[in-house]
């Protein structure tokens, strides 16, 4: 009888074990979300181009690209790297810099004041580039560097020799995808700054307005520009059209304007812009669910009916996450992360995340809730939702593993980026040539410098993780993955238990 007894006993412990630890992570949560808020704003250190301030916390990292520009006669340091690479794509910054924004001005309240002054110069940093990028009318800044050879280079920032090729985008020839979401990034970033830098505020509005004018004036996509292309593709090509950017870039600027013009627009461009087709995306290249759950604040607010079929789409796009609905047709891991097909899946579980927190927020605020077929959703349980991606990428999850570098004990060490991977300056000041670091690219060791905060791809369909830096679907992060990740963090930092 005592083999019996001891089968049920220890599994009994290890409930009882397991539900004492879940007690304690409750009771700690305040301090797990605080700590990768506070870790997924420095991440934004490790990927600065341009001189490095004094106060630089991330100090692996120098100077670097501080010749951008210099090739058209023009000061373009600064900035963003987007990912482990060390080209600088101003589609996906202007995304990230908007993403930072509405970060803050969704949840930035709930951060504490260190954390918010320092979301406020992550999003400084960009935009200080931005303004440089459409310093000229009618023109804009969609890159700096030569993709192709950087990507047949493993060196760091500081040392890199390859061509800092500036590729610019003039009338007539349109970029209204680059510049929608710029002017997007400059509107939002003006509502995110306006009480901290109100002068500084008001250029970004300006510039915004002319910026979106451009867009809207030369209508199609930067990357169908032959001089464009071949730099921008595979890597950042507008996949899903400009139509989108157009009206995302005049949705933050009604929101910041409060412009009765941007209003007409969106009203009146929504069908011939394609508000209502595939609704169901987020990410650099398709605004439409962000599109749709921005618009919603005023209808679920200020009862502005008008604008009635984009809060139906963004309801449409709740219902397809809720795996009881009729309308469902999310893809879930078998351990309950969100899974689109293809690489660098995060980017898409923490976008989708903060449009479920943001769109909570707007249905709390008018005291509403989403018809799903047979199935009502109210604010508390999109939380619920919510929550649970963001406890799977911090280490809730079959594997054990926190997706934050530098967040818990478990976490990946071997993450595609360069300047992670390569020796630090400090630490070995002798230059590395371009075919130099493909011996630490293929080394089996552990990074040897910590991108703290740095949330990568992540694992798979089937949960598999290979904290493998060659495999950089994976293992690469990316500026637009932690972005709306900051904003979530603001969130359950302040509210652990969400009800």
């Amino acid at each position: 009888m005592k083999p019996v007894a001891s089968r049920f006993f220890f599994p009994f412990l290890l409930q009882i074990s397991v539900l004492i630890l879940r007690i304690s992570l409750c009771n700690s949560s305040y301090l797990i979300y605080g700590e990768a808020l506070s870790k997924s704003i420095l991440f934004f250190e490790g990927q600065r181009s341009g001189y490095l301030p004094k106060d630089q916390r991330m100090n692996w990292r120098g100077h670097s690209g501080l010749g951008d520009g210099s090739t058209v006669n023009a000061d373009l340091t600064g900035g963003y790297y987007d990912a482990g690479d060390n080209v600088k794509f101003g589609f996906p910054m202007a995304f990230t810099t908007t993403m930072l924004a509405w970060s803050v001005i969704e949840f930035g309240e709930m951060m504490p004041p260190a954390e918010l002054r320092n979301a406020l110069v992550a999003i400084r940093w960009s935009t200080d580039y931005l303004l440089k990028a459409v310093a000229q009318p009618d023109r804009i800044v969609v890159q700096v560097g030569e993709p192709m050879n950087d990507h047949n280079c493993w060196e760091r920032p500081e040392d890199m020799d390859t061509a800092r090729t500036v590729y610019t985008v003039s009338a007539p020839n349109p970029a209204s995808d680059v510049a929608g979401e710029t002017a997007a990034a400059l509107a939002a970033s003006s509502m995110a700054l306006r009480s901290s830098d109100p002068g500084y505020s008001d250029t970004l509005l300006r510039t915004a307005t002319r910026v979106f004018e451009f867009a809207d004036a030369y209508r199609g996509a930067y990357s169908d520009n032959s001089d464009i292309r071949e730099a921008a593709c595979p890597y950042y090509c507008d996949f899903d059209g400009y139509q989108d950017e157009l009206l995302w870039g005049a949705a933050w600027l009604r929101r910041a304007s409060g412009g009765e013009n941007y209003l007409d627009y969106i009203q009146n461009n929504g069908k011939t812009l394609g508000a209502d087709e595939n609704i169901n995306e987020f990410g650099w290249d398709n605004k439409h669910a962000g599109l749709n759950v921005l618009v919603s604040k005023e209808v679920v607010e200020d009862n502005l009916y008008n604008l009635q079929s984009y809060k139906a789409s963004a309801d449409s796009f709740m219902c397809t996450l809720i795996p009881d609905s009729s309308y469902s047709h999310m893809e879930y891991t078998p351990g309950g992360l969100i899974f689109r097909p293809g690489g660098s899946n995060l980017q898409h579980s923490t976008t989708i995340t903060f449009l479920l927190l943001v769109y909570a927020k707007y249905l709390q605020q008018s005291s509403t809730s989403i018809n799903c077929g047979s199935v009502s959703v109210g604010p508390t349980f999109l939380r619920q939702m919510a929550k649970r991606q963001v406890d799977y990428i911090l280490g809730e999850n079959p594997n054990g593993m926190s997706y934050m570098v530098g967040y818990s004990d478990r976490y990946p060490q071997r993450i595609h980026h360069r300047g992670s991977s390569l020796p630090s300056v400090r630490d070995h000041p002798q230059f590395i040539g371009c075919k130099e670091g493909s011996v630490y690219f293929n080394s089996s060791g552990q990074n040897p410098n910590v991108l703290v905060g740095a949330v990568v791809g992540g694992p798979g369909e089937d949960d598999v993780y290979d904290d493998d830096r060659a495999d950089f679907r994976k293992s690469e992060p990316t500026t637009y993955i932690n972005a709306p990740f900051v904003g979530v963090l603001a969130y359950f930092s302040a509210n652990p238990n969400p009800s």
